[in-house]
């Protein structure tokens, strides 16, 4: 990855963000980091906030206005946008399919489909006018089957999917790669805690989906257009 590079990453201050960024860091890329709270943003990147080159923004992911009003300083302060990694979204299990909640369907449809809409609004014409970019979001292998009690979840994500492809279709002409990645669990503390007896041997470390994501960004994956790679590690 060129050090000019200049990445704008939604869930910026999460587990698996943070592991995305130390990569990017590591490579020389400015980094402009979206998340719900100004705050967590400073608490995980302290050493970004009065460094001029990168820029934190606090923004809702699923409200247009504020992620447009993100894209336009983003882009202000950067000049131009080489990708999108679009990592925000939520997980929660649920009702049964026959009992989900209008709430529990558009927390999970907004967080996770209509989310990444709102991050690309702006920033896809953005990359159209550049001549080029790259987009990536974090799907879910839940996407691709239905499971017990999770029935709006895996929909959301099932949509992310197909809204990436659709946009993929779209803009690659336009020199725009479009991609998802699809882990399974995630080695976390917050998810080690909720299963504990768990062999987390078997789960994906944060680190190896950023070298999944920072991979689909780099030129070596400028030949994939429209797909989920799977990270499920042996989970």
């Amino acid at each position: 990855m060129s050090i000019d590079q200049s990445i704008l990453v939604t869930g910026a201050a999460g587990h698996l963000g943070r592991a995305v960024c130390g990569m990017f860091l590591d490579s020389g890329a400015r980094l402009l980091l979206v998340d719900r709270d100004l705050g967590l943003l400073e608490a995980a990147f302290p050493a970004l906030a009065g460094d001029g080159r990168h820029l934190l923004l606090e923004a809702d992911v699923t409200s247009e206005t504020a992620m447009s009003a993100a894209a336009a300083r983003a882009i202000a302060r950067a000049g131009r946008i080489h990708a999108l990694v679009h990592i925000a979204g939520g997980f929660a299990m649920g009702e049964a399919v026959h009992a989900i909640t209008r709430r529990g369907w558009d927390d999970m449809i907004m967080l996770n489909a209509w989310s990444l809409i709102a991050a690309t609004r702006d920033i896809i014409p953005h990359m159209i006018a550049a001549g080029g970019g790259r987009v990536v979001a974090v799907s879910a292998r839940a996407a691709f089957q239905g499971q017990s009690h999770m029935g709006a979840y895996c929909a959301a994500k099932s949509a992310l999917q197909r809204l990436v492809e659709a946009l993929s279709a779209e803009v690659r002409e336009h020199g725009i790669n479009v991609n998802s990645i699809a882990p399974s669990i995630i080695d976390t503390a917050a998810n080690r805690a909720a299963m504990p007896d768990a062999d987390f041997s078997r789960w994906v470390p944060p680190r190896r989906l950023a070298e999944t994501i920072a991979f689909l960004v780099s030129e070596a994956g400028s030949a994939i257009h429209g797909q989920h790679l799977v990270v499920a590690g042996l989970s």
